[in-house]
C-alpha cells in the first residue's frame, strides 16, 4: 500500500469504535421514537428553494438527478448532470423550520456549503451510515461516476480521502453503477454488470472480493446491477435491482442468493426496504408502479402504487418516512404522491416542481422533506434560440416542512397502525 493510501487510510471513519458503543444508533432509535406524526393532509410549505446556482452559462441545461439527506440531518447532497455533488448545510440544524416562511422560486435560500467535482456522469452516491458532522472523521460520502474508480469524499472538506479501484479483464479500471454502505459501516458493497465487488472501507486501493450474481448453469440474476439497499434491521439480507428487470435478495455475509422477484416493466433504479425489514418497495425505469414485496413469502406482489414514470429513464427515487407509515414519490408530473403502506391506498399529494420530480428523501428526525426535479431539454434546430428560458420552479431543489399532529392524534394514530397491522398480517 503506497504512502497516500497509507495517509487516506488514517483519516478514514472508524467504525470498530463507532459500532461498539454503536452511539448512533442509539440516538437514531430515540429520535424515531419521538419523531412526530406528519399531517400529510395539509400541504407544506417551501422552506428553502435553490435553482440559479445549479445553471451556469455553459451548461444552461444542467438539471438535478436525486437528492439525499445525510444520516445525522444536518445537510442534504445533490447530484447534478454537470458532474457535481453538492451539499447544502440547513441553518441551526433544520430548527427554523417551524417559523412559518415560505421560500420564494425566483432566488436561492442560500449557495451550497460544499462543491464536489466528479470527472465524468455520476451513477451514485451514498452517506457513511453513522455520519455525522460534530465528529469529522465520519463525515464522509461515497461516490461512483462514470469511468471512475468509487471515491470517499470529505464531506466537511471537500476533499477526496481516497478511492477503491476495480479492474476489468484487461486491467482497466472499471466504474460500479450502484453503491452502499453495509450496516456496520465496515465494507462498501458496489454492482457491476453480473458482479459484486465487496470493498473493505479501512483497506482502500485495488483489493476487494468479487462475486458473481450468475450461477454455473446459468441462473441467477443477469444485467448491470443498478440499485442495492440493505435491511435495516441488521438480519443480513441485501436487495439488488438490475437492468435486467429483476431484483434479487442475497445474504450480506457471503452474497448467497436467496431467491429472485420478477414484476417490473423496465430496469430496476431504486429498491428500499420498509422500516421493520418485512417488506420491499421497488422502482423500475419507464414503469409507472412502485411494487410491495412481502420477503417472507415472495410469491405475488402485495400491492402497487403508481407514479407518473411511462416516458422517463431517469430514475424517479422515492422515500419512507422514518415511522415507516408513508411512502412519498415523485413523478413526470410534478407532484409528491403519498401513499398510505398499510393500505397502500393515495393518501394526498402536491406540486413540488413544474417539470420531472426525480428526488425525494424524509429528513431522519424532523418533520422535513427535500425535492429534486428536472430531465434534460433539447433546444430544437435552427430555431435562433440559443439558451433555455427556465422558471425557478423548473430543474431545482426544495426544503420542505410539514405540519404535525396533536400529541393525541399522534397516540390515535400509532394504536391505529398498530391494529391495521395486525389486520394485515392476519389477511397475508
Amino acid at each position: 500500500m503506497g504512502e497516500e493510501e497509507q495517509q487516506h487510510l488514517s483519516n478514514s471513519p472508524n467504525p470498530d469504535t463507532e459500532i461498539t458503543e454503536n452511539p448512533r444508533q442509539q440516538q437514531q432509535e430515540e429520535e424515531y421514537s419521538s419523531w412526530p406524526a406528519i399531517r400529510f393532509d395539509v400541504p407544506p410549505q417551501r422552506t428553502y428553494h435553490f435553482s440559479r446556482q445549479f445553471r451556469t452559462p455553459s451548461n444552461a441545461n444542467n438539471f438535478l438527478k436525486a437528492v439525499k439527506w445525510s444520516p445525522d440531518g444536518s445537510c442534504f447532497l445533490t447530484s447534478s448532470e454537470d458532474n457535481t455533488l453538492r451539499v447544502f448545510a440547513i441553518p441551526d440544524s433544520g430548527n427554523e423550520y417551524v417559523n412559518g416562511y415560505s421560500a420564494p422560486a425566483d432566488e436561492d435560500s442560500y449557495a451550497a456549503s460544499l462543491v464536489m467535482n466528479e470527472g465524468e456522469s455520476v451513477y451514485d452516491y451514498c452517506w457513511y451510515p453513522y455520519m455525522s458532522a460534530s465528529d469529522p472523521v465520519t463525515c464522509v460520502l461515497a461516490s461512483t461516476a462514470r469511468d471512475h474508480p468509487i471515491h470517499l469524499w470529505d464531506a466537511s472538506s471537500g476533499q477526496l480521502r481516497c478511492t477503491y479501484r476495480a479492474y476489468d479483464a484487461v486491467d482497466e479500471i472499471t466504474a460500479a453503477f450502484s453503491i452502499a454502505f453495509n450496516p456496520s459501516g465496515t465494507k462498501i458493497f458496489a454492482g457491476y454488470n453480473k458482479l459484486v465487488r465487496v470493498f473493505d472501507l479501512h483497506r482502500p486501493g485495488r483489493d476487494y472480493n468479487q462475486y458473481s450474481t450468475v450461477q454455473g448453469n446459468k441462473e441467477g440474476q443477469t444485467g448491470i446491477m443498478s440499485a442495492m439497499a440493505f435491511s435495516p434491521t441488521h438480519n443480513g439480507m441485501l436487495a439488488i435491482g438490475s437492468y435486467s428487470k429483476t431484483t434479487a435478495i442475497y445474504r450480506e455475509d457471503n452474497m448467497e442468493l436467496l431467491y429472485v422477484l420478477h414484476g417490473h416493466e423496465g430496469g430496476i433504479t431504486h429498491v428500499q426496504f420498509s422500516k421493520d425489514g418485512n417488506y420491499l418497495y421497488t422502482g423500475g425505469r419507464k414503469d409507472p408502479y412502485i411494487l410491495c414485496w412481502d420477503i417472507r413469502k415472495s410469491v405475488d406482489v402485495v400491492y402497487k402504487l403508481y407514479r407518473s414514470a411511462e416516458h422517463t429513464n431517469q430514475r424517479i427515487l422515492f422515500d419512507i418516512e422514518p415511522l415507516g407509515r408513508h411512502l412519498c414519490t415523485g413523478g413526470q408530473d410534478g407532484f409528491v404522491h403519498i401513499y398510505d403502506l398499510q393500505t397502500g391506498q393515495w393518501v394526498s399529494g402536491f406540486q413540488a416542481a413544474l417539470d420531472t420530480v426525480n428526488g425525494f428523501s424524509f429528513h431522519p428526525f424532523l418533520p422535513m422533506a427535500t425535492t429534486s426535479s428536472g430531465h434534460r431539454r433539447f433546444l430544437p434546430p435552427d430555431d435562433g434560440i440559443d439558451e433555455l428560458h427556465l422558471s425557478g420552479h423548473e430543474n431545482c431543489a426544495s426544503v420542505w416542512s410539514f405540519s404535525v399532529a396533536s400529541m393525541e392524534e399522534n397516540v390515535v394514530e400509532i394504536n391505529g397502525d398498530d391494529h391495521n397491522s395486525q389486520n394485515r398480517l392476519q389477511n397475508l
